[in-house]
């Protein structure tokens, strides 16, 4: 049966790389609609190829220029919509029968919310909405017996893995973690790292704020709380394993003693392509090299020299708020260390200050979760104006 797609954040790498599979093949799914952010010369492109019953921009000034454009190329039958209320239009058009949720940060949070509502099944990309709100995500997908099927790599990877288990067999969800540039570096000169060296990530081509997040292992504590939210697991049992050749994706242990693991190429397709086809396996072009299993380190991650993830763990612990003053504060603060405005060592140091400052509270609603979620920003911002 065709399936018809809304793709939230259409123009990042995840959305194109939907895109891509949408292009594969041709008689499993179709686009719906698309939420296109800022980028209106993509999203032009991807109107006139894809022909949305309805495409979202993020401002009405960048709506009304796509308009014009399209009409100017001849291209109709396009709705142009814009703001949160544009993606949430988006996100539950009624003709939609799964959403792809990969806009970057709370931005999505709303419209992922009102696809579960509505009964969509939901693909996640988004580990800032899960982070933020997964309390209230997972309770309302489980009210609605809605799916949501993870898009990371490594969630995607524990998800596979879980599927050959019970819930009740689980021992410890691995999460493996490349390292980062910084896995070697001597924790003295920490405090020099440049914005230039810590977005030349090893393994992996993203977005800015992901990439320093690798650098400092947030993005690793981000996801020890999503894997919480997502498996319904106290954060004692998920654990990270440093593992730098990124070959094994993450492990299941089980109580008996065995340990699954995924293996696959690094190519965001794949997990893509999983979650759309769930509980199929479509055929696909993506192969691995066995050969390249030859050499595979895990280490232990040093929460010494990265704060961020002994961070995210007590913020874990405590759920709610915390997990929100995480994420905001974080985002500001790779902002400022981007901006030269603080140093590398500045970004947990910034971190640590919010959550110290964040009352304990498990917000009930989305609008709370906003709320939450700009009080510890501003408090971000004024440790870290210059």
């Amino acid at each position: 049966m065709m399936k018809r797609l809304a793709i939230l954040g259409s123009t990042g790498s995840i959305g194109q790389s939907t895109l891509s599979i949408v292009e594969q093949f041709p008689e499993r799914y179709s686009v719906a609609t698309l939420a296109a952010g800022r980028n209106v010369d993509e999203a032009f492109a991807q109107a006139a190829k894809w022909r949305p019953k309805l495409i979202s921009l993020a401002t009405e000034e960048l709506a009304g220029e796509l308009t014009a454009r399209l009409k100017a190329a001849g291209v109709s039958g396009v709705e142009v919509a814009h703001g949160t209320a544009g993606t949430v239009a988006c996100a539950t058009y009624k003709d939609a029968d799964f959403v792809v949720s990969a806009i970057v940060g709370v931005v999505g949070l709303e419209a992922t919310h009102a696809a579960i509502l509505a009964g969509r099944p939901v693909g996640l990309a988004n580990k800032e909405c899960m982070v933020a709100a997964g309390e209230i995500l997972t309770r309302a997908a489980r009210e609605r017996n809605v799916p949501i099927l993870p898009i990371d790599s490594e969630h995607n990877a524990v998800h596979q893995c879980m599927r050959v288990g019970a819930h009740s067999e689980v021992k410890f969800i691995w999460l493996t973690a490349s390292g980062g540039p910084f896995r070697k570096l001597p924790r003295e000169e920490f405090e020099h790292i440049t914005p230039e060296q810590a977005l030349k990530h090893p393994t992996w081509v993203m977005g800015r704020r992901i990439t320093i997040d690798s650098a400092t292992m947030l993005n690793k504590g981000l996801e020890v709380i999503e894997a919480c939210r997502l498996f319904d697991v106290p954060a004692s049992q998920v654990r990270v394993t440093v593992h730098p050749q990124s070959t094994v994706h993450s492990l299941v242990e089980y109580v008996d003693g065995s340990i699954l693991a995924q293996i696959s190429v690094t190519d965001m397709r794949l997990p893509i392509l999983y979650a759309l086809a769930y509980p199929e396996r479509p055929q696909s072009t993506l192969t691995f090299d066995l050969t390249q299993l030859k050499h595979l380190d895990f280490e232990e991650p040093d929460l010494v020299r990265f704060p961020c993830l002994r961070l995210s763990y007590e913020a874990a612990a405590k759920g709610g708020a915390h997990c929100i003053a995480l994420n905001a504060a974080d985002e500001i603060a790779v902002e400022a260390f981007l901006d030269r405005r603080i140093g590398f060592n500045g970004i947990p140091r910034t971190i640590e200050e919010v959550l110290s400052r964040t009352p304990e509270s498990h917000p009930e609603t989305i609008a709370e979760v906003l709320r939450v979620d700009e009080e510890s920003r501003a408090r971000a911002r004024e440790l870290t104006r210059s």
